[in-house]
């Protein structure tokens, strides 16, 4: 090897352990003893996906550690398998966020914590296999036997109650569990099917701006920067109904103004199906067989989501089945659930890539360049994340595409690294945005920094 190239691997080594270092500094200043906070102040308690992204780094680090990041989620779950998505903090502090959601209205909830009442995308599977990865093959199979009926109970929930019809697809009742909290094509539906008489008054009369006295979110990161007043009122409009349903699905769906079969929601659930596969394989347990079925034909439903005219994959409306057309960063997460034809993934590639589309300066926004929707800095409605990158880096790898992988792999990093650990990032500039020192950003660049 030339001197001149010695050098340059030696020049490349060493920012990477600087970064190495920063990220574990993050998780360390965000570690509550038994899980991790995605960040200070702005969120104060425990997340399901995020944990789950959380331990998918820490493994790297301290792989026993990750294994307490995983289940310390399961002290949530709900006796009839539900995995919440959040688990409220004690104390005085964060009484407002649990009288908010009142799980204990559900007899379900478990007595010893406090939850919210719906669920997140199921990554609990997939963070129990990467854990595994870094386990010898005896301490693997103790560590998923410790996990596997609380894992075969959600994936057994999930569709017991959220495909009800049995066609394959789970529905979502309200934004937040689909992890891209202000998506356009949740939005969209909210302002047509669900806009109550109160929310537009205060719209009208320019009331709503102050709704920022009682948000906690504003008051850590610049109102530009998260969802309008009137969109978090109709967020909360939308908790105070299912909560007054006391989170009980066949009340839900009797009178729902709007169900969706969320897109990201779907390809994660394709994926964590394969995980509990693997797991279930791994130690010798058999799936019941009907989950069996049901698992397959998730796999094949997706392709419903497809819309040729567009050459993309859409969410769709559970009541009447049609298409939601907003495009956004989910229409590239089939690649993720790995399920979609080589053909079919040579499309979404070229997405990814088309410069009026996904192919920022700084990928993968979180909504098309060109969608009206558009804000660069708007929450999800345009960021990059570091989570969704890491989404479609592992789908891009799945299907052979090394190259288009290695590419946004790096430019991953070197946004990290330019801009900080932030929650997320301009994908114009690479300004960085929302929560600094946030925990997913940190573990998820560890796990990229391994590769």
């Amino acid at each position: 090897m030339a001197i001149e190239e010695k050098l340059n691997e030696v020049a490349e080594v060493e920012p990477q352990k600087e970064l190495l270092g920063q990220a574990k500094a993050v998780l360390a200043m965000n570690d509550q003893g038994s899980h991790t906070i995605p960040a200070e102040g702005l969120y104060p308690h425990q997340w399901l996906w995020d944990s789950c992204f959380i331990a998918i780094g820490l493994r790297h680090v301290d792989v026993e550690r990750a294994k307490q990041e995983l289940l310390s989620l399961l002290r949530g779950q709900w006796s009839n398998g539900m995995l919440p998505h959040m688990i409220f903090a004690s104390g005085d502090a964060h009484r407002r966020d649990r009288n908010l959601w009142r799980s204990w209205v559900n007899p379900y909830a478990p007595s010893d914590v406090t939850t919210s009442g719906i669920t997140q995308p199921p990554m609990l599977a997939e963070a129990v296999v990467r854990v595994g990865e870094k386990l010898s093959q005896p301490e693997r199979r103790t560590w998923y036997h410790t996990v596997y009926p609380a894992l075969l109970a959600h994936h057994q929930w999930l569709y017991k109650e959220r495909d009800p019809h049995e066609e394959g697809l789970a529905l979502q009742i309200h934004p937040y569990e689909v992890g891209l909290d202000n998506t356009p094509p949740w939005l969209a539906q909210l302002h047509e099917h669900s806009r109550p008489w109160w929310i537009a008054a205060l719209e009208k009369t320019h009331v709503d701006k102050f709704v920022n006295l009682f948000r906690r979110d504003t008051k850590h990161v610049p109102p530009g920067q998260r969802m309008k007043n009137t969109d978090a009122l109709l967020y909360y409009d939308v908790i105070r109904r299912l909560r007054r349903k006391r989170y009980n699905i066949d009340s839900i769906l009797t009178r729902s103004l709007f169900a969706i079969e969320d897109l990201t929601f779907n390809s994660v659930l394709v994926r964590a199906n394969h995980c509990l596969q693997h797991i279930a394989s791994n130690i010798r347990q058999d799936l019941p067989e009907e989950l069996e079925q049901r698992m397959h034909k998730t796999e094949r439903a997706l392709e419903q989501l497809w819309d040729g005219y567009s050459g993309q994959y859409y969410s769709r409306n559970f009541v009447t089945h049609k298409l939601i057309k907003e495009p956004t960063i989910a229409t590239l997460l089939p690649l993720y659930a790995g399920s979609v034809s080589s053909e079919r993934a040579q499309q979404l590639v070229t997405l990814l890539t088309n410069k009026h589309l996904f192919g920022a300066n700084y990928p993968v926004p979180s909504v098309p360049l060109n969608s009206s929707w558009f804000e660069p800095l708007g929450y999800w409605q345009g960021p990059s994340w570091v989570n969704t990158n890491w989404l479609i880096i592992d789908g891009l790898r799945r299907y052979k595409f090394h190259k288009e992988a290695e590419w946004l792999q790096q430019r991953t990093l070197e946004l990290v690294e330019t801009s900080g650990m932030n929650e997320y990032f301009s994908p114009v500039d690479g300004k960085p945005a929302g929560a600094a020192n946030f925990s997913w950003t940190a573990a998820l660049t560890i796990d990229l920094l391994q590769e």
